[in-house]
């Protein structure tokens, strides 16, 4: 039983070891011959262009989550419009108003919530 199962997945194992290999070896000979002499060029703050002033555990206003999360909603919502979009012509009538009901409920949710002020930035 086990020489079975092996046999029909030996290929994904043979790939699966050699990946994990590649990239196990790939970090080792980084770790071994990358230089490492940081200075305090190096090590000093570059993102924003000054040190860190506060807490990274403050509090954060909660519009930015409702932004991220309407956005990551919406952004998802219309990665439904191109596999829709590519077959279109396969899926017919009952395709294509499906797609429409689909809208709509999507399209009440945005308007209640730009109703409600939930995109507003006072």
């Amino acid at each position: 039983m086990l020489y079975d199962f092996l046999k029909d997945y030996a290929t994904i194992l043979i790939f699966l070891f050699i990946s994990i290999g590649i990239g196990v070896g790939f970090i080792f000979l980084n770790l071994l011959f990358s230089p490492n002499n940081p200075d305090s060029e190096k090590l000093s703050a570059y993102e924003c262009g000054f040190e860190a002033f506060g807490d990274a555990r403050m509090k954060f206003d909660v519009r930015f989550y409702l932004v991220a999360i309407l956005f990551i909603i919406f952004d998802l919502e219309v990665a439904f419009l191109f596999p829709w979009a590519v077959s279109l012509g396969n899926i017919g009538l009952l395709g294509f108003w499906s797609m429409m009901f689909f809208l709509l409920i999507l399209t009440v949710g945005f308007v209640y919530e730009w109703k409600k002020g939930a995109l507003d930035w006072e």
